[in-house]
């Protein structure tokens, strides 16, 4: 499940006409590096969450030309697919008139993903992240509710939001911590009693945060976590963007 929804607030005056997700960087969308690395790693089929302009996101990968793996469909009439991974959309701005938080919207697209399944931010670049079929036995074979990559904090996150164990666990609290780099492996049963009380499917369309279930969890010793040290960088302003950009023409020009 890729998380489309959010309204890119502090990506403003780009996101006004621009879902997040589509603002280009290394001529061609944030969203898109995501796909193709999931494609890659051999995931057939990518929820996607939208709101804020969602429109555009399925307008884009509905595109013949567009060089990701694209589809189209939504969660009641599903799609045929156009290449190797097929696009499914969660439309909550349609359906409940706006977005529904993190947790929320995954609990509402629920019924749709493999278990465990991927989840990560669309606004994110990681563009040599490996979603793996080898990484997903080796988490199941854990018995843990769900496994997150952290990566070394960047400038705008200096304390970090989970520390590591030295036997692979996900701590809240712990002399040095890492930032969660939205990427991660979960079980159905963490979006279910005890750690959530949404409804199945979240059919009255409840806003929730994945926050505080993930930290109930990693309380329990139930959260396993990696931590990642390639590329990756949360595009969370136009400076960082631009930045971004910049360095990825020069690393293109190299190449």
């Amino acid at each position: 499940m890729v998380l489309a929804a959010g309204r890119g607030q502090r990506m403003r005056p780009l996101t006004d006409t621009c879902p997040k997700p589509l603002l280009p960087l290394g001529g061609k969308p944030l969203m898109q590096w995501l796909i193709e690395a999931l494609a890659r790693g051999g995931v057939g089929d990518v929820l996607v969450n939208t709101d804020w302009l969602g429109a555009q996101i399925e307008a884009y990968f509905a595109r013949p030309e567009s060089a990701a793996a694209i589809g189209t469909g939504n969660p009641t009439t599903g799609g045929a697919p156009h290449a190797p991974v097929r696009l499914t959309y969660s439309r909550e701005g349609h359906d409940f008139g706006g977005a529904l938080e993190t947790a929320g919207g995954i609990v509402r697209g629920l019924p749709y993903l493999a278990d465990p399944f991927w989840l990560l931010a669309g606004d994110v670049f990681v563009p040599e992240f490996r979603f793996s079929a080898a990484a997903i036995d080796d988490f199941m074979a854990g018995g843990k509710l769900a496994r997150i990559w952290l990566v070394p904090n960047p400038e705008h996150n200096p304390g970090g939001d989970f520390a590591l164990s030295s036997d692979g666990m996900a701590c809240n609290d712990g002399p040095v911590r890492h930032t969660y780099s939205t990427i991660g492996l979960y079980r159905h049963a963490l979006f279910a009693p005890p750690y959530c009380a949404l409804r199945a499917g979240n059919p009255h369309g409840t806003k929730a945060a994945l926050a505080p279930l993930l930290r109930q969890a990693a309380a329990q010793g139930l959260v396993e976590a990696r931590l990642y040290t390639g590329p990756w960088a949360d595009v969370g302003t136009p400076e960082r963007l631009a930045a971004l950009d910049a360095r990825t023409a020069i690393h293109n020009l190299e190449d």
